[in-house]
């Protein structure tokens, strides 16, 4: 392997294990800290008139994802 995908890929492990302990954090009792469901929620019900800006952009998000993570 190479360094840059060595470096890639530990950016992701460091990623992953963040957003877990974040999770952790604000699942705890008391916790200031909105939980990642309550984040999405939050942002899909953002609407510009009658368009749901929000839903398109978190279902914009996931195609991307999904594009360039899960099309190979």
């Amino acid at each position: 392997m190479t360094g840059l995908r060595l470096l890639a890929i530990g950016g992701f492990v460091v990623a992953i294990v963040l957003f877990a302990v974040v999770e952790w954090a604000a699942r705890r009792e008391g916790s200031r800290i909105p939980t990642f469901g309550d984040v999405c929620a939050y942002v899909m019900q953002y609407e510009v008139g009658p368009v749901p800006v929000g839903r398109i952009g978190v279902f914009g998000f996931w195609w991307w994802v999904g594009w360039h993570f899960f099309a190979r």
